[in-house]
């Protein structure tokens, strides 16, 4: 946890992904195209990367030496001046979701801008009086709120939900491997004699240290967010204090379903990596569960993850009171009643040792 926690505030550091390598090839070499390179090296997220032909951009760009190509076809200013619209082409790499949707973002904002004021000067021309021109370049101004984080930090985007993603897949794996090794190295019924054949007994023992030490990591997680950071939160730091002790215990219980059902060390494991790895897509934090297929919205209920987002968004966006995040404890507490069902096949499990050891 230590390293996932230092790996993802200092790999999302700056905040905002910045000089994203773009290549340029400029065909048209005019006043009008180089002014249009410069300003786009300008911009925060570009950092421009000149090429003298397609060919090698386009090599550059499928070695993932650039994220996205322009160019600039020949004739580019002629066209302008004759209002004959000329056509920019933009090439964007889709392997890289997030350095190839970036770079096209700022290329297509560099392209309204010059067409803007190409459409600026021919309008002052005209004689349009200022006042007037930016009504008939821009008749609807957009005016945006982005509500719980303001900079567009894509630290505070990913980061409160990555670090606990990785703190539950730590719990589920963990507590799975310590249930099983009782059964892997023969343990368990020295285990159950201890208690006196209680295997209730027997897995809160098992479990309460781990509830201790993983809550505060995840408080330990959560004052380096909000209290060090200085992430985005709208409510209370005691509210999700709260929500790490929820997604807690809810994993743990997690955790012993999967050992009860699955009474085999390395087969439980398994399960185990794979459901947590799935939780981190599943909890709605990229894609938003309402437009998820039918059958995955029903599969996001079963992460305690999710349930921790939705309470995040209330408490940490929002800043909601009680009555409209309550659903979310109750949801989280519901979790602990999974390993009810499996706790007599377990206790079987431990008294008969009944393990696969090849």
């Amino acid at each position: 946890m230590a390293f996932c926690t230092v790996f993802y505030l200092t790999f999302l550091g700056d905040g905002v992904p910045s000089d994203l390598p773009i290549a340029v090839v400029d065909l048209d070499n005019s006043s009008t195209s180089r002014n249009f390179v410069r300003q786009l090296d300008a911009t925060q997220l570009g950092r421009v990367v000149r090429y003298a032909d397609y060919s090698s951009a386009r090599a550059a760009l499928q070695s993932g030496k650039v994220t996205s190509v322009c160019v600039i076809p020949e004739g580019f200013n002629r066209n302008i001046q004759s209002q004959r619209q000329p056509s920019v082409g933009i090439y964007v790499n889709g392997l890289y979701f997030l350095g190839g949707s970036l770079g096209w973002k700022d290329l297509l904002t560099m392209v309204n801008l010059t067409s803007g004021a190409v459409q600026r000067e021919v309008l002052q021309m005209k004689g349009v009086p200022d006042s007037e021109i930016m009504g008939l370049l821009r008749p609807i101004d957009v005016d945006v709120h982005q509500i719980g984080n303001p900079t567009m930090n894509y630290g505070a985007y990913l980061a409160n939900m990555m670090i606990p993603g990785m703190l539950q897949m730590v719990v589920i794996i963990v507590l799975i491997y310590s249930l099983g090794a009782e059964l892997k190295y023969g343990t368990s019924r020295h285990l159950l004699d201890s208690v006196e054949n209680d295997i209730h007994v027997a897995v809160l023992g098992k479990t309460i240290l781990y509830t201790v030490l993983f809550t505060l990591i995840g408080w330990t997680v959560e004052l380096i967010l909000y209290k060090w950071m200085h992430f985005p939160l709208a409510g209370s730091l005691w509210q999700m204090l709260l929500a790490c002790f929820l997604l807690v215990i809810a994993a743990e219980s997690v955790a012993i379903l999967i050992i009860g059902c699955v009474p085999v060390c390395r087969f439980a494991l398994s399960i185990g990596a794979l459901y947590s790895v799935l939780g981190l897509s599943l909890t709605g934090f990229t894609l938003p569960v309402e437009v998820m297929p039918a059958g995955l919205r029903g599969l996001t209920m079963m992460y305690p993850l999710r349930h921790y987002y939705a309470m995040y968004v209330q408490v940490g966006i929002f800043g909601s009171d009680f009555g409209q995040w309550y659903v979310y404890v109750l949801a989280l507490l519901a979790f602990c009643f999974l390993p009810l069902p499996v706790m007599r096949r377990l206790g079987n499990a431990y008294r008969n040792l009944n393990y696969e050891r090849n």
